[in-house]
């Protein structure tokens, strides 16, 4: 049985003004997604982090959906993310990047709309079972290569995401990279080396340089992608690898002292 705040859902379902032309997304009610979605039933997230939670879903149509419910939409960072996703989907449109079904905008609300990814992340199935084969890394690597640099290169403004991590590249039934989460992304003129921010990130996946100076570019992503193919190669996560707790430390600083020792041959594939 669901129980329905009637109250807050006649507010929830006033729609937000001053949104840009969103083009053929599709504006959902919150009372649809809140249906699709069994009220938000916890038995159907599929995860959850600063940014609030992603729902499994299903539509009145059929259509399986993951929903994210972004939190702190009073502040600065829930909205920001809402419309940076919104605006950065009309620009880029590829086959290895998630695209956006729909979203919520509602005074109390703010939600967007994926379809459902079968095969979850990378990160989840990194050590699922079945485990990835060697093919299978290597096409999900080649996947997001082409993301990124679809991103980088035939975008005008290229789009810098950020945040190029395991658990933002997710996998279709056909186990293709799709990479997602354009909540940290930024614009970047062609004729730009850099935008400064404030730094976002994973820790673990921050190139140093923008940790230390603010300052992002397409060399950001490549070190998170560089991370990425460690981890796919590896099998392990950038900080969750080592037989013991002492062994435990940032994936990068162990891969640097096995070079210095000449012991790269060592590393084990999983």
């Amino acid at each position: 049985m669901i129980f329905i705040n009637f109250a807050q859902l006649m507010v929830a379902d006033i729609p937000e003004e001053g949104l840009m032309n969103l083009g053929n997304l599709r504006s959902f009610t919150f009372k649809e997604l809140q249906y699709a979605t069994d009220n938000f039933n916890s038995k159907n997230i599929l995860g959850t982090g600063g940014f609030g939670n992603v729902y499994k879903g299903k539509l009145g149509d059929g259509t399986m959906v993951a929903v994210k419910r972004l939190k702190d939409i009073n502040g600065t960072a829930g909205e920001s993310q809402f419309r940076t996703e919104l605006e950065l989907i009309s620009l880029a449109v590829h086959r290895n990047l998630l695209r956006l079904i729909g979203y919520c905008a509602a005074p109390v609300e703010r939600l967007l709309v994926y379809p459902f990814m079968a095969n979850g992340s990378v990160a989840s199935r990194l050590r699922g079972k079945p485990p990835l084969d060697w093919n299978a890394r290597k096409r999900i690597a080649i996947g997001a290569a082409r993301g990124l640099l679809y991103l980088h290169e035939q975008c005008d403004p290229k789009i810098i995401h950020r945040d190029v991590k395991a658990a933002n590249v997710l996998l279709d039934e056909f186990n293709e990279a799709v990479v997602g989460d354009f909540g940290l992304a930024k614009l970047l003129d062609h004729a730009d080396s850099h935008v400064t921010t404030e730094v976002r990130g994973t820790v673990g996946h921050i190139a140093p340089e923008y940790l230390s100076t603010g300052q992002s570019s397409e060399k950001t992503d490549v070190f998170g992608f560089g991370i990425l193919l460690l981890e796919l190669i590896t099998g392990m996560r950038a900080f969750e690898f080592g037989k013991t707790a002492n062994q435990k430390g940032a994936m990068l600083e162990w891969v640097c002292s096995l070079s210095i020792r000449n012991l790269l041959f060592c590393v084990r594939v999983t």
